[in-house]
This record gives C-alpha cells, sequence and structure tokens, in this order.
C-alpha cells in the first residue's frame, strides 16, 4: 500500500503510517487522506504532509516583534534609569488644566512626534494619556455617552449605539459585550444602521483587519465619531493630510512596537468630552503608570530626533524607514507565496502620495487579510498547519478570511511562509 494515514500520538504530535488509507478525525472536522501518499486535502485545498516541526506559529494577536532588531542596535542611546526614590506621587502636572496624573513630558513628545510626521493634528488639542489605546477606546464611549446624557433629558433611558462598518476590529464588540453597559451598546456594522438619534461611530483608518483607508459612513445628525489611527504611520500606510476629528487613538505599540509597556493616547478637540474622559481615568484607575509615560517620553523624542534636521545632519535610517522596508520586503514576499500556492487571494491596495517620504508609495499594513478562494474555513486550515490566525467571523465576516499578523518575528514569518507554501490548490 503506498498511502499514508496522519494520526495524533499520545504526545499530540503527528505519525505516519505508510500502510492505510482512510478518513480520520483530527479534533477540527474530517481531514481526507490522499491514497497516493503525496499529501492531504482539506477544505478543497492540497498541502503536503511534510513537517518543519511542532513550533505553533501565533500570527493570531498583533504583537509587533518586528522591531525588535532596530531597537536592539540603538540600546545604549535610548535607555532610562529611574531611581527607587522617583516617581512615587499619584501627581505628575500641577499646574492648572494639566492631567494630574500625565507628565508634561509625555504631552509635548506626542505633540512632536505628530509634528514632524504630520498625521495629525495635536497641537491646540487635549491629550490624553492611557494604558494603551484599548483602554481609551472604552474611556471615549463612556465620556461621549456621558456627554448626550448631560445635555438632555430626552435620552435619559437610551442606551447609545455604537457601530463600525465591517470587517471590524474584532475587539470592538467583544469589549462592549463583555461590559454589558447601561448607557452604549453595540450594534455592529455601520452600513445596516438605520435607527434615528444619538449614536457613535467607530472608525479605523487604516483599517484593522484589511488594512484599507476609511471614512465614516453613518453621517447622520447626532453621530459622534471616535477615529482609531493606530496605523496610521508611514511605514504602514502613505500619510497624506493630519487626521483632524473630535476623538483620535494612538497608541505606542503600533507606532514604536513597545506593545508591554501598555501606553496610548487621545487627542480630543471637545473640552467637555475631554474633562469626562479625565473624570473616567482618574475614578477608574487613577491615571496610568509614570514609568511607562517616561518610557514612551524617551522613545517618542528618539524617533522624532532622527527626523529633526536641526539634530541629524548625516541621517541614518531611521524607526520609520526601518518598518517601511521590513514590511515591504514582507508584503512581496507574501503576496509570491500566495500566487505560488493558488488557495488564498490578498487585497489590493492603491499607491498614494505620502506627505512625510515626499512620494508615491505603497501601503504595507499591519496585517494580511487573506481570502481563501473555495469558501472554506481558512483558520481550520491554517491549524492544521500549526498556524494560528484570527478568523473572519471575529471581524464580523465570513470563515473563509483570516487576519495574519504582518509584524512577527523574522523567524515566526519565515516559518509562515514556508508552511503556506506547502500549499497546493487542487
Amino acid at each position: 500500500m503506498c498511502g499514508v494515514e496522519i494520526k495524533k500520538n499520545g504526545n499530540g504530535n503527528s505519525e505516519i503510517n505508510n500502510n492505510s488509507t482512510r478518513n480520520y478525525e483530527n479534533g477540527n472536522g474530517i481531514t481526507k487522506i490522499n491514497g497516493n501518499g503525496n499529501g492531504i486535502t482539506s477544505n478543497g485545498v492540497h498541502h503536503s504532509s511534510r513537517q518543519n516541526d511542532d513550533v505553533v506559529i501565533n500570527l493570531d494577536q498583533g504583537d509587533p516583534k518586528m522591531y525588535f532588531p532596530y531597537w536592539k542596535n540603538v540600546d545604549d542611546k535610548c535607555t532610562i534609569t529611574i531611581k527607587a526614590s522617583e516617581l512615587m506621587s499619584y501627581f505628575a502636572d500641577v499646574s492648572n488644566g494639566g492631567v494630574f496624573y500625565q507628565m508634561p513630558e509625555f504631552t509635548e513628545a506626542v505633540r512632536r512626534v505628530h509634528r514632524v510626521v504630520g498625521n495629525a493634528v495635536a497641537d491646540d488639542r487635549y491629550i490624553i494619556g492611557g494604558t494603551g489605546s484599548s483602554q481609551l477606546f472604552t474611556v471615549a464611549l463612556k465620556a461621549l455617552a456621558s456627554t448626550v446624557k448631560s445635555s438632555t433629558t430626552d435620552y435619559e433611558n437610551y442606551r447609545i449605539p455604537v457601530v463600525c462598518a465591517e470587517p471590524y476590529y474584532s475587539c470592538y464588540g467583544e469589549a462592549l459585550e463583555e461590559g454589558k453597559s447601561e448607557v452604549y451598546k453595540w450594534e455592529g456594522d455601520a452600513n445596516k444602521f438605520k435607527v434615528d438619534g444619538p449614536y457613535i461611530e467607530v472608525v479605523t483608518t487604516p483599517n484593522n483587519p484589511d488594512g484599507r483607508c476609511r471614512e465614516p459612513v453613518v453621517n447622520k445628525e447626532g453621530g459622534m465619531v471616535i477615529c482609531d489611527l493606530a496605523y496610521y504611520w508611514p511605514q504602514y500606510t502613505p500619510i497624506t493630510a493630519p487626521a483632524d476629528y473630535d476623538v483620535m487613538l494612538f497608541t505606542l505599540s503600533k507606532a514604536t512596537g513597545h506593545a508591554g509597556s501598555r501606553v496610548g493616547w487621545a487627542i480630543v478637540k471637545n473640552k467637555e468630552v475631554a474633562m469626562n474622559m479625565i473624570k473616567v481615568m482618574t475614578l477608574e484607575t487613577i491615571g496610568t503608570c509614570h514609568e511607562g509615560q517616561l518610557r514612551a517620553t524617551k522613545l517618542l523624542d528618539f524617533v522624532a530626533d532622527g527626523y529633526d534636521d536641526q539634530l541629524v545632519d548625516d541621517k541614518p535610517d531611521g524607526l520609520f524607514e526601518f518598518g517601511h522596508r521590513v514590511l515591504a520586503e514582507r508584503w512581496e514576499k507574501l503576496r509570491a507565496a500566495v500566487e505560488s500556492c493558488g488557495a488564498f487571494s490578498l487585497p489590493d491596495f492603491p499607491s498614494d502620495f505620502c506627505n512625510f517620504w515626499g512620494k508615491h508609495c505603497q501601503p504595507n499594513p499591519a496585517y494580511a487579510w487573506m481570502e481563501l478562494k473555495s469558501g472554506g474555513e481558512a483558520a481550520k486550515l491554517m491549524s492544521e498547519l500549526k498556524i494560528r490566525t484570527r478568523c473572519g467571523t471575529r471581524f464580523g465576516v465570513s470563515a473563509k478570511y483570516i487576519r495574519v499578523n504582518m509584524m512577527e518575528s523574522d523567524v515566526s514569518f519565515n516559518l509562515f511562509l514556508e508552511r503556506l507554501s506547502t500549499i497546493k490548490l487542487e
């Protein structure tokens, strides 16, 4: 017999038996074994039975490990020391009008880096730090809802709908449904929203998961917009104009790659909304970590210094050149692998003029939004190759889509390409 049977041993590893040909249940559904010994078929897609190793590649989370080589190379130039006696008080800014828990130098570093990049209007705006943009998202929701409730009694018992055009970031709806708020509720796809009255639309641009630049779609009276601009940096997309929405969210994790510091910031136009956000932050966490703010200040200033003509005569490659180069190379390799594989498709992105680079350039999104052409469950197929991805159903669309993190380490990304190359369309 020339067929093979792939099964799991007691340790969860694959064993190959060359004496039989049959179907088996792998815990994720039925997988058909090819009778000629060349491989297996799942969801109408053929892939080789060759095993790379037993390592599970996690491309589910948006962990920005690709930035490690850049920062490792400048360790001696971007270091902070915190003494045991420092940063002990709750208070970081005692000036009138300041956010008491926020270091003034952090606020200025945020404004400076946005001036350098030109991706957002930050001067003459309220800068509110938070524990990543995830916390600031829910804080902004509460602040906007509170603003509506305090302005009129017409909506006293009204739960304000929150919408976002699909495919939308998976954690928006999950966070709202888990929170079970009495003042707002998740209503899903903004394209299907027809209700009159106050509402909040979340606009992610470039979009997570598909990388496309977007605008609000509802545009009805009483609407409020939260703009998530986590990926509006020149390594990911052309900077066409400074964003200037009422509430804008940014995160250090995607700007510089320092996800573990858990630092984000909101840029807010309206004073009442800003004061409500500060109040919520004070009640929930008494502000944010001063150590994280200090590290973020050092990092943002280091990045900005690299693009200051008065400070740098002979400029080496800065953070944005590094990120742009790495992502451009990865997208080129992924497109070649997908074309060779034939089982998936990728979106195309038009080039645009980038004010930061001073030329037309191609977007290099932080995630690959991959569609399985056969229409099956793409995440299930990837799991058979020991690749963890995020299923399209979590983004409000079909399971034939998956989101793949393009910011992982070189080792993980190259291993992903290697395993992807074993899939062949029958």
